[in-house]
């Protein structure tokens, strides 16, 4: 349950890289009226994209999230808690179709009824399927560049500090 948790915020990153990628006129427009048509059509664009897949495990994710805090706050209950997780996330199974919800009127929000159609078309052109099948492993491997990046970078501000301590008399 704890790589859940921890996909979870990957995946909402990965979610809003995809996002920061809409054109600025997109961004920049009032939000558009959430016609059922609107609605309609960025449920479309959800379901292609698979989004649910971001938000899947988020019940169970947060009742085992919420059940550990507890339990570090109680540990006299550990047994107790350990039992009724289960009973919990299945009486709350389904609420994670509220992030879905949600996400729908992000999208509806943005952009307008005949930008979400041309969207859909998009999305089920031969290019839009190549992108949904590729985008995934592209942002993964985007964030293993900005990560090999980090960890390389870090290395030399960390020489750089050290030269500069050096030049002050002082080794680190």
């Amino acid at each position: 349950m704890k790589s859940v948790l921890k996909i979870v915020p990957a995946a909402c990153l990965a979610f809003a890289l995809a996002l920061g990628a809409v054109p600025a006129t997109a961004q920049q427009q009032q939000p558009a009226p959430l016609t059922p048509a609107a609605i309609a059509a960025a449920k479309e664009i959800l379901t292609l994209k698979n989004a649910s897949a971001m938000y899947a495990g988020a019940v169970p994710g947060m009742v085992e999230k919420v059940k550990a805090t507890l339990i570090g706050q109680n540990l006299n209950y550990q047994k107790d808690l350990n039992e009724l997780a289960p009973v919990i996330a299945k009486q709350l199974a389904g609420r994670e179709q509220e992030i879905g919800d949600g996400m729908v009127g992000v999208y509806a929000g943005m952009f307008t009824e005949q930008e979400l159609k041309d969207l859909v078309t998009f999305y089920r052109s031969p290019l839009g399927q190549k992108l949904l099948t590729a985008e995934p492993k592209a942002i993964n491997l985007s964030m293993q560049v900005m990560n090999e990046w980090a960890q390389h970078f870090s290395e030399v501000v960390a020489s750089a500090f050290r030269a500069e301590m050096k030049k002050r008399g002082k080794d680190i």
